[in-house]
């Protein structure tokens, strides 16, 4: 299914049918229950990130520059602090990681779907001078429960990196998180949510390779951790991440986020106790739908890496340092730290290094 429909995107199919018409009426039902429910609470204006981070690192080299597109995840709706954000999060873990300052721009809109990734790569590229090193997109949750065809949610998304590499971006795509796990949906709703979540991931992905992107799912990241305390890694509105939530999902794209940069270690040895292989790229697709937090990265068409990298800890999320003009140099100590603190329930120790 996910080939059939990246195939419709890629050669102009039409949509693809992912619901018998038998169910309709009971998922119908479910939809208005769960509607009901989901944003019982109110999620706060998601706070601006943009700025430098990691100014301690301020040298010769030029900053890195990182680019956040997508929709309420992306930027980060559910969290009332800058440094809770997703894109903040990164930005200071690549700030530690490259020991260099990382300007972050994040022009992700909540409530987006794939097919406003268009306007938002327009306004990372408006300056040619200044197109990010690397972009992060996270998108899809909007188009599965818009109804959108997943054909053109994945023409939209492949047209996009294939804009951002050919500007010379890197580009790492966070694939269609899985909305079964939204405690309000229930079954039958919760079985289809998650089936069609799952094939629109894998379908992004195979659209994302194919255009030069790597790709992490995000799918069930948070369900564990959700099922054992939902109140704290799910926000007010019982439907956006918590700060803890972000967090968890930050610390799955920052390996591959580095990887890509050259900034992180590679082997061509692939480790077998971590399930990694090579696959043909639908394959390893349907693969990573399954598996939260799984990298797919191109390799010989049609083939792919599935890599499990480990997950690293993230530096202590600092405020961004505010720019004073569009091309600011660094300056100050604001934002400088780079200490590594623990979070619950995540991978293992790295040490501390001082600002």
């Amino acid at each position: 299914m996910a080939r059939r429909i990246a195939a419709g995107a890629a050669y102009g199919g039409g949509s693809v049918g992912l619901l018998g018409a038998a169910a309709v009426g009971v998922l119908l039902a479910e939809v208005q229950l769960a509607k009901r429910q989901v944003g019982g609470g109110t999620a706060p204006v998601p706070p601006s990130a943009d700025g430098r981070y990691g100014v301690a690192f301020a040298g010769p080299s030029d900053p890195l520059r990182l680019g956040l597109l997508g929709d309420s995840t992306a930027a980060g709706q559910g969290v009332r602090r800058a440094g809770q954000t997703p894109g903040a999060l990164l930005a200071s873990g690549l700030a530690a990681v490259s020991e260099r300052p990382v300007d972050l721009r994040n022009v992700a809109q909540p409530g987006a779907r794939s097919d406003d990734l268009e306007r938002q790569v327009s306004l990372l590229l408006t300056d040619s001078s200044r197109v990010p090193d690397v972009c992060v997109i996270m998108i899809g949750a909007n188009d599965v429960t818009h109804r959108m065809p997943a054909t053109q949610s994945v023409r939209c998304l492949t047209t996009a990196v294939r804009r951002l590499r050919t500007a010379g971006a890197e580009v790492v795509v966070g694939t269609c998180p899985d909305l079964g796990t939204i405690e309000p949906v229930y079954q039958p709703l919760r079985w289809l949510a998650r089936r069609v979540s799952r094939q629109l991931a894998a379908a992004q992905t195979i659209g994302s390779v194919e255009q030069g992107g790597r790709t992490v799912s995000l799918g069930d990241l948070l369900g564990p951790e959700f099922e054992a305390n939902p109140r704290e890694l799910f926000g007010p509105d019982n439907y956006h991440p918590s700060a803890e939530g972000y967090a968890t999902a930050a610390m799955a794209v920052l390996p591959t986020l580095c990887a890509v940069l050259g900034l992180w270690p590679e082997t061509d040895r692939l480790d077998g106790a971590r399930r990694e292989d090579m696959l043909p790229v639908a394959k390893a697709a349907s693969q990573a739908a399954r598996e939260a937090g799984t990298e797919v990265t191109g390799a010989r068409a049609p083939w792919a890496l599935l890599k499990h990298r480990r997950r690293r800890r993230l530096p202590a999320a600092t405020e961004p340092h505010p720019h004073p003009h569009p091309h600011p140099e660094p300056h100050g100590e604001a934002g400088g730290s780079t200490r590594v603190e623990r979070h619950p329930g995540t991978g293992t120790d790295t040490s501390s290094r001082p600002a």
